[in-house]
Formats: C-alpha cells, structure tokens, sequence
C-alpha cells in the first residue's frame, strides 16, 4: 500500500478532528486548567512562555496567535523577536523572564535532558513557591496546546477566538 504524504501543513491529506468538538469535555477541562495556570502570573510573562513553547514545538499556530496577543498586550516587536534566541539576547529580558524562559526551554525539552537542577534551582530562586506552580502549569498547558494545534493540522492565521 502506498501512503501519500503531504507535507503542507495548510492541505492536510485527510480531515482531522476539530477537538473541541470531538472531544468537549477535554476541551473545557484545558481551558479550565490554562486559565488555571495563568492565575497570578504577569500576562507579559504569560505570554513569552507560550510564544517559547511554541518556537521549540514548530507550532505556527500558537505562535500566531500569542505574539498577535502579546501585541496586543503591549508587548514590544525587539522582545518578540528576541524570544526564539532569549540566551543570546538576555538583556532584553529580566531575571524573572530569563529563569522563567530556561525553564521553559528545559520542560518543553524534558527528553532531552530532564529538568536541569540549575535550571530549577534558578527559577525557585526568583518565584515564591505558588508561582513557580503556576509556572509549570502553564509551561504544561501551553505544550499540550502545541500538540493538539499540531495533531489536528491546525493553520496559522486560523485563531477564530
């Protein structure tokens, strides 16, 4: 049997799942849960965790829709652009975004080498304890949104919110 493969992510071969649809229960219960984790969190710091998250897991669409947001939010176009090499461009972060975004980088990266304890170290250092888990959940939450948006074929540009 011979597989076509189409690798244009705006003509996916077949019909994927619209998930909120198929699946509504999962679908609320994430938005419940990223609402959640974003509770007490700046929103700019929100932001520069997704719009990360999304640069490592190729995922347009997300990307898409927090720098549109992040925009929108007030968010400057030098620190968007610096966000994919953050490690290169620390002083237009703060410490807290810094720690928050190696971070990040580790959790997203996970199989790659685990969470590093400098990493953590680092990040418990700058963050009280209830913020640090509200960090990590939503570093969780924003990755499962990058894998379903991926799953599902989901195209850039396509935010109907």
């Amino acid at each position: 049997m011979t597989t076509t493969v189409n690798t244009s992510s705006t003509h996916p071969t077949s019909a994927r799942p619209e998930f909120g649809a198929s699946a509504p229960k999962a679908f609320r219960a994430l938005i419940a849960f990223d609402a959640a984790a974003r509770e007490g969190i700046d929103p700019a710091l929100v932001e520069l965790i997704q719009i990360r998250s999304s640069h490592l897991n190729h995922c347009a669409y997300c990307l898409h829709m927090h720098t549109n947001d992040a925009r929108k939010a007030g968010e400057s176009e030098d620190r968007l652009h610096m966000v994919a090499v953050w490690r290169e461009a620390r002083h237009f972060f703060t410490e807290r975004e810094q720690a928050a975004l190696a971070l990040t980088d580790a959790v997203t990266l996970i199989a790659d080498a685990g969470v590093p304890d400098e990493v953590y170290a680092r990040a418990a250092a700058l963050f009280d304890e209830r913020e640090l888990a509200q960090v990590l959940a939503l570093i969780c939450a924003i990755n499962t949104w990058n894998r379903l948006a991926l799953s599902t074929g989901k195209v850039a540009g396509t935010d109907d919110r």
